[in-house]
């Protein structure tokens, strides 16, 4: 099967569960003439991609009130504006890990006048990123097993080489915030995410506005694990009033820098 036509399965496959509400993998299976596997290895990008959601042996459609209509050029203002807000708390000499992410990696630039920095990242998107500062930190990678839906390294060896350090922040994105629970994710890969948090001191969560109050299914760091999160000032005042109620810093980063 070459890549055109997983491609084009992909797409088939977000179209009939758009069409008909929800399909089981059986189904799918059959449709396509492919195996099982197969299918559920599909579901899982789709879902990772936001386009889908895996449900009871199947899935269906994104619920209508996830589905962002932003403008693409507006999302980046934001996630720029972010980034700025979370550099800011970055001191020189510091200990960090910067997780995998479009919004993490995009603080990166920002971090050519920090010193004598220490990071550790699971994405080589952020490490070939950091090898293009000035002053370039010193780069410590997780290892582990390639998860190419998250597109970074998960798993027990990563995990254990996290164990072996202590690091002062966590810059960590998230695909939704969950008012009452925490962080969630499409990603069903959540361990390494938690030790993370276990081995860093403040854990600062990067997340644009629109993706909160989302309701993903996947819990990736309860609200007791988090110190820290930073967004955009279209946050709504009742959404600001709840995270601060969880005992959170609030940074709600101005677009109009």
């Amino acid at each position: 099967m070459t890549k055109r036509n997983t491609q084009q399965r992909r797409h088939a496959i977000v179209a009939l569960v758009q069409e008909q509400g929800e399909v089981s993998v059986d189904t799918l299976a059959r449709h396509f003439s492919t195996s099982e596997v197969t299918i559920r290895k599909d579901l899982a990008v789709l879902e990772t991609g936001g386009l889908l959601l895996r449900r009871y042996g199947g899935a269906i459609p994104l619920p209508t009130e996830m589905v962002a209509e932003e403008n693409p050029e507006q999302v980046s203002k934001r996630k720029q504006a972010i980034a700025r807000a979370a550099a800011e708390r970055l001191r020189d000499h510091n200990r960090v890990i910067i997780d995998s992410g479009t919004t993490t990696s995009a603080m990166i630039p920002l971090l050519g006048s920090k010193r004598g920095l220490i990071v550790m990242t699971n994405s080589l998107n952020v490490a070939g990123a950091l090898r293009e500062l000035e002053n370039e930190p010193t780069l410590l990678m997780t290892g582990g097993t390639w998860d190419p839906h998250s597109e970074s390294f998960q798993g027990q060896v990563a995990e254990q080489v996290l164990r072996s350090y202590d690091f002062d922040q966590l810059f960590i994105g998230a695909d939704g915030i969950d008012l009452e629970r925490g962080t969630t994710t499409f990603n069903e890969l959540v361990g390494l995410s938690r030790v993370m948090a276990e081995v860093s001191r403040e854990v600062i969560v990067m997340v644009e506005s629109e993706k909160i109050g989302r309701r993903i299914p996947n819990l990736e760091l309860p609200w007791g694990r988090i110190q820290t999160l930073v967004t955009d000032d279209a946050l709504a005042p009742e959404a600001r009033e709840k995270i601060q109620a969880q005992g959170v810093t609030l940074i709600c980063a101005p677009l109009n820098h």
